[in-house]
C-alpha cells in the first residue's frame, strides 16, 4: 500500500478506504496502521531532552532561549 507524503499508510480516498477497511474486517489485512514502530522513542527523546538541558551552561541556554524568543516574535 502506497504511503501519503507524512507517511500515513491508509488509503485518503473513500473507495479504497472502504476497501481497506472491508479487507481488514475480513483478517486479510492486519490493522496495524496506528501503532508506532517504536514505541520507546517518545520516551527517549523526553529523557534526551533532560539530559541535553543539564549539560548546557546558563550563558548557552539564555543565548538558545533569545533566538527562539526572537524566531517567534520576529516572524
Amino acid at each position: 500500500m502506497p504511503k501519503g507524503p507524512q507517511g500515513q499508510r491508509r488509503p485518503s480516498d473513500v473507495v479504497g478506504c472502504a476497501v481497506a477497511v472491508a479487507k481488514i474486517a475480513t483478517g486479510e489485512l492486519d490493522d496495524t496502521f496506528g501503532k508506532p514502530r517504536q514505541p520507546n522513542k517518545a520516551k527517549g527523546g523526553r529523557i534526551g531532552g533532560k539530559r541535553r538541558a543539564e549539560s548546557l551552561t546558563p550563558e548557552r541556554r539564555s543565548e538558545i532561549a533569545l533566538a527562539a524568543a526572537s524566531a517567534r516574535w520576529n516572524e
